[in-house]
């Protein structure tokens, strides 16, 4: 009986919470990383979109990466 679940379909508050944990989790990294191959930070938002994260990964693994041409590593 679906109907007797007193939640409903909306979701838990916590489930909101635990998310936006993961999010961060994953994005700090992501934006560090192209930070330090010479790609700017924002580039790492993308590893969020499901499908775009691959072509961003592969993306950072094959390209030249600018941080390489110049020398500068940003840390």
């Amino acid at each position: 009986m679906m109907g007797d679940n007193m939640f409903g379909n909306t979701m838990w508050a916590g489930h909101w919470l635990w998310m936006l944990v993961i999010a961060i989790v994953v994005v700090i990294p992501a934006w560090r990383i192209c930070q330090r191959t010479g790609y700017p930070g924002w580039m790492g938002v993308l590893i969020l979109i499901p499908i775009v994260n691959l072509v961003l990964l592969y993306f950072i693994a094959f390209a030249d990466w600018p941080a390489d041409k110049t020398g500068d590593q940003n840390g």
